[in-house]
Order: C-alpha cells, then structure tokens, then sequence
C-alpha cells in the first residue's frame, strides 16, 4: 500500500517536467522492483536478490559527510549484519564515477547503486520535499527499507539520521 504525502515535481533533463505524487512504502507491501547500474555499470536488479533479506537504503550523494558517516557505519557493522542473514545495497542519484571514488575511498563493501533518473528514489518515496537548512527543498529523503526473502518490506524508515542509524536499525532487527 501507498499512502500520498504532497505532489512535486522534478526536472528532468534540460525542458521536461514529471509530475508525481510523493509516496511512502508501507509494511507488508511488495516492495518496487528497480534495475539500476553499479559503480562499474552493471545492471543490478532487486531481483536478484530475491531469496535473501536485503536492507536498501537511499543516501543524498556519495563523498558528502552525513553520507560517508552513515556508509562506513553500514561497513563498520557489515560482519554482524551478513551474519545475520542481510544483503545491502545504498542507492543515490550518482553516476558511475562518483559511486567508485566512494567505494575506493571509503573501502565501502556492499553494492552502490545510481539512479541519476530518480525513479527508484520516487517508487520509494525517497525523493521529494524536505527541510534543508530551515527552508524546504526538493532532494533525497534519506531512508531505509527491509526487504524479506519473498520481497516484501518489513520495515520502512523515513528521514533517517546519518549518525546512529545503524545502531537502531541493528536493534530493529534484532541483531547483535
């Protein structure tokens, strides 16, 4: 299920338009399925991931500070949440270039994947308004989602804090 937040629009490209309604995901639905390119553009499908738990978490761009904080407490705590039984995959609207500087600079593990389109940022509710600084914006809404073994999402986490949202999202998930 959906629920509507605000319409907003993006732009797209140099004279085009979309209109779109803001979404959030909600427990217990499907979650959307995307294909998007890795930092060496291969194409990553959700898909592919079905039989396995994934956690996939929207970031405003790599290299930027609240963005590395919370990538590296992603790898710093990659060992319990493998063990665990969790894939993750970080999606932003970065191109290829930008995703591999972040991963080689930050020895980052898991998958980085780019929607510089923004599609999979708006089916998950990921990209509308916000408050940057005191005054509302358009961008990424920093976010999680769980996915279970049958692509269901289990949990669905909007504006999420940079810092310590690991940590919370560990003691969610009941791992150690």
């Amino acid at each position: 299920m959906l629920s509507q937040l605000d319409d907003f629009s993006i732009k797209i490209g140099a004279n085009i338009t979309r209109y779109s309604d803001a979404m959030t995901l909600e427990i217990g639905s499907a979650a959307p399925a995307f294909t998007l390119p890795d930092a060496d553009g291969n194409t990553v499908s959700l898909s592919d991931y079905r039989g396995k738990k994934v956690i996939v978490y929207f970031y405003p761009a790599a290299s930027t500070p609240g963005c590395t904080t919370q990538a590296c407490d992603f790898r710093d705590n990659m060992a319990a949440l493998t063990s665990a039984g969790y894939v993750v995959i970080g999606i932003s609207p970065d191109k290829a270039p930008a995703l591999q500087k972040f991963i080689a600079n930050e020895s980052i593990p898991f998958t980085l994947l780019g929607d510089p389109d923004k599609d999979t940022l708006l089916a998950y509710g990921a990209f509308g308004k916000k408050m940057m600084y005191g005054k509302e914006v358009q961008g990424v809404i920093r976010s999680t989602f769980v996915i279970d073994e049958n692509g269901i999402l289990t949990h669905c986490l909007y504006n999420v804090k940079a810092t310590g949202h690991v940590a919370m999202l560990k003691n969610k998930l009941g791992v150690a």
